[in-house]
This record gives structure tokens, sequence and C-alpha cells, in this order.
């Protein structure tokens, strides 16, 4: 998605839950989608620079979180990370290191993907459960760390 698409996509989404879309949250939106992964305020914050102050990088994480807009997900020694919302990026999956937290998106190959969804369909019947969707991290080492 072009950054131009992109913006009219956040800005339509935030409009409809009544909030504007400042430059400020222009720029976590734009660094979130250059990004390999998820990242932590403090990550965007260091990114970002003084261009969104640390207090209203926190609010606009909240918002743009109510509004469906970024996503989060909780990290080796608790620290939340945050990335846009599947609807704005694509499915895809995690690569988690589990000796430095680095956490890099992982987009499987089609074949592979629908493996994936066969197991967890397989596993949803085996517990009586009716999977609506699937998120995969696998934990290891990244190459640095190896």
């Amino acid at each position: 998605m072009t950054t131009t698409s992109l913006d009219r996509e956040v800005e339509r989404r935030l409009r409809d839950h009544e909030v504007r879309y400042t430059q400020g949250r222009r720029t976590v939106v734009s660094t979130l989608a250059g990004a390999d992964g998820p990242r932590s305020a403090a990550e965007l914050h260091t990114q970002i620079g003084r261009a969104v102050p640390l207090s209203s990088l926190y609010r606009s994480l909240a918002v743009m979180e109510r509004a469906g807009v970024i996503v989060n997900h909780f990290s080796m020694g608790g620290i939340t990370r945050f990335e846009l919302a599947e609807w704005l990026q694509g499915h895809h999956h995690h690569l988690i290191c589990i000796n430095c937290g680095t956490v890099e998106d992982l987009t499987l190959p089609q074949q592979f993907e629908e493996e994936v969804q066969r197991l967890v369909d397989l596993i949803g019947e085996r517990a009586a459960f009716t999977a609506s969707d699937h998120a995969l991290e696998i934990e290891g080492r990244c190459e640095e760390c190896r």
C-alpha cells in the first residue's frame, strides 16, 4: 500500500472514530509502515525523535489502537510492541529473538500459509473450537545473537 493510500485509509478509520489524523499520528503511522517488525514506544520515540513528544506518542498509540489502526503485541520481558493492523499491512507472522528481543515480520509463501491454516483448522476441530484467525510467533535467536 502506498503512503498516500495508507494515509487515506488511516484517516478514514480515525474519522469514523471521531479522531483527527494529526501530523504526529501521520509520523507514527509512517514509521510503523517502514519498520520490519513491531516496535516498542521507546523504539518509536528514538526513531522519530523530537517530531512527536513522548506523551503525545503514548496518546497517539492508545487512540490508534482503540480505532483499530494499530495492534499491540506483548513480547519477552513484558514489553509492548506496536504495528499497523493487518487490514493495512497484510497477514504475516513474527520471528522473536529470545536473546535481544527483536521482533521481525515474516510473510510466508502461500503454500506454507495454507499449511499453517490447515493445521489451525485441525487443532480447532480437535478442541471443538472454530478458529477465525491465527498468528504465528517463532522464538529463537536472530542472526546477530547466534
